[in-house]
């Protein structure tokens, strides 16, 4: 247990004589404590038996005073402890028994001071001098390293505290000025710096709350698009639930249709073995007889055929292929249904990536038209004045999109309505723009196309044919650059078209679009991004 909690709580163990902690203390009868050779001295050489502190005058020899034990034992416990002095309070260095905490440290005498060995400094004319600071610990950094003086100018030439030595040779022609003074200068700029500051503090709370926010709104939509799927997913299960059923069904019709086929064709004949039984009985009999008259006379009627079938096969009486086929094909359907819902769910996420993309003029084939808004793009017979630098298609009717994108996601669409022809998709920005061009991930382009007005293919690294059900209007293109997706989506039947996965972006990526030759006008109309919304 401490015996005292703070530096100026051990003034109190302090002898007011001597100024240092009590030895064999003793109380006097006014109640002021003193070591006893401290007082015994005092009143030897003052000749008078009262207290130095409050003066009062009492009858007693130094033979008459007692050593104060329980005072004595608080002192010497106090002793044993280390140091009084607070973690962060610079300790005296003078101090010899007890460490108390400096009240000032002085760059001359290289040391920190109580407020008893700071003394000298305020009354002794040399050291009044000497230049004081408020206590610190690395006193060093205060102190020339060349010199030994005291740091107390500032060049601002060389951006660094100086002694007066170091202003006679080093930086004798330099703009010093006192530490005081810079340092108030500088405090000065703390304002400015404080603002910045605060309005860095402000911008990191507003994004937090942006955040917050923004988590709080991918929540509430991750939550209404989880709602969905389970919505969709519990459909397909109710579907192929209903569609067992119905087959199991069905099949259950079948066997027992197929049982009580069996059972009539078994009573069937049965009673035609008991007719050829009986036939043959008579014809066992008859084969024995000796009256050959009556044996002619019933023989023509032995003779006539027995009215029976003719067992050649019997059919399978079990379920036909075509209605498993039937009940496949019926939930195919409904799969379909299912794909759309679940595609336009997808849209309604990958759209808010929307980008509002243009086509730039300098990359456009010089017989491509571009609206105003660069929003449209046409074939014309006529080739355009126009320059043949490096990044323009020279033979393949393209242009690449104004927007190029490094990172995250983007979407655009484009409508196609009325083409026979058209190339879309994204490239890299190297993508070579002379000759003769191959649409494929290897020369850096992630394209779909349509040919002869119903032929589309995804021109991956093979060609893929598609068979799209529905002619698309209007093209969705979806691209997330770090996952190396490429995705395509007709947006009017919201289905899923195409996708280029695994792909390795290292390049900006820019909106690819052709609308084709126009084929004796039968490809005139123009390809249109749609606008962002």
């Amino acid at each position: 247990m401490a015996v005292c909690s703070s530096p100026q709580d051990a003034e109190q163990f302090q002898c007011s004589i001597c100024q240092d902690i009590f030895t064999d203390p003793t109380t006097i009868p006014c109640g002021h404590n003193f070591c006893m050779v401290c007082i015994c001295q005092h009143w030897d050489s003052s000749r008078k038996t009262s207290c130095p502190l409050c003066k009062k005058h009492f009858n007693l020899t130094p033979e008459s005073l007692d050593i104060n034990r329980e005072f004595k034992e608080i002192i010497e416990r106090l002793k044993r402890v280390e140091s009084p002095v607070q973690p962060g309070v610079v300790a005296c260095d003078a101090c010899t028994k007890i460490k108390r905490g400096a009240l000032k440290s002085c760059l001359h005498c290289e040391g920190s001071f109580c407020k008893t060995h700071l003394e000298p400094h305020n009354t002794v004319a040399k050291l009044k001098k000497h230049r004081l600071i408020n206590p610190v610990e690395n006193l060093g950094d205060y102190i020339c390293s060349k010199h030994e003086r005291p740091l107390e100018l500032f060049c601002r030439d060389d951006q660094m505290c100086v002694c007066l030595s170091c202003t006679i040779k080093d930086h004798r022609t330099h703009n010093t000025v006192p530490v005081e003074e810079e340092s108030e200068e500088r405090k000065s700029q703390f304002g400015r710096k404080q603002a910045e500051v605060h309005l860095m503090i402000q911008n990191r709370i507003k994004k937090i709350e942006e955040i917050k926010t923004s988590v709080t709104i991918s929540k509430q939509s991750s939550e209404k698009e989880r709602a969905g799927y389970v919505e969709v997913f519990a459909d397909l299960m109710r579907s192929i639930k209903r569609c067992q059923r119905e087959l199991l069904e069905v099949m259950e019709q079948k066997q027992k249709a197929a049982e009580k086929q069996a059972e009539d064709l078994i009573k069937e004949l049965e009673q035609e073995i008991s007719e050829l039984k009986r036939r043959n009985s008579e014809l066992e009999e008859l084969s024995h007889t000796e009256d050959h008259l009556h044996l002619l006379q019933i023989y023509p009627s032995l003779c006539r055929p027995l009215d029976t079938k003719i067992w050649t096969g019997i059919s399978d009486t079990h379920m036909k292929e075509d209605a498993v086929r039937r009940a496949i094909t019926k939930h195919q359907g409904f799969l379909s249904d299912v794909m759309v819902k679940m595609t336009g769910i997808e849209l309604k996420k990958i759209k808010k990536f929307t980008v509002n993309v243009t086509m730039d003029p300098e990359t456009a084939h010089p017989k491509l038209f571009l609206s105003e808004d660069d929003k449209q793009a046409e074939f014309g017979e006529t080739r355009q004045p126009v320059p043949d630098n490096p990044w323009r298609f020279n033979k393949c009717p393209s242009v690449l999109g104004k927007e190029g994108f490094c990172s995250g996601k983007f979407y655009f669409e484009v409508q196609v309505k009325g083409k026979t022809e058209w190339d879309l998709g994204v490239a890299r920005e190297s993508v070579n723009r002379k000759g003769i061009i191959t649409l494929s991930p290897r020369n850096g382009l992630w394209t779909l196309w349509l040919r002869n007005g119903a032929e589309y293919k995804a021109c991956d690294c093979l060609s893929v044919s598609l068979c799209l059900k529905v002619k698309p209007q209007t093209v969705g293109v979806f691209v997330d650059y770090e996952e190396g997706l490429v995705s395509f989506y007709d947006v009017e039947s919201m289905s899923h078209i195409y996708s280029f996965t695994g792909q390795s972006f290292t390049e900006k990526l820019y909106p690819y679009f052709s609308p084709g030759f126009n084929n004796g006008d039968q490809n005139s109309d123009p390809l249109i991004i749609s606008p962002p919304q």
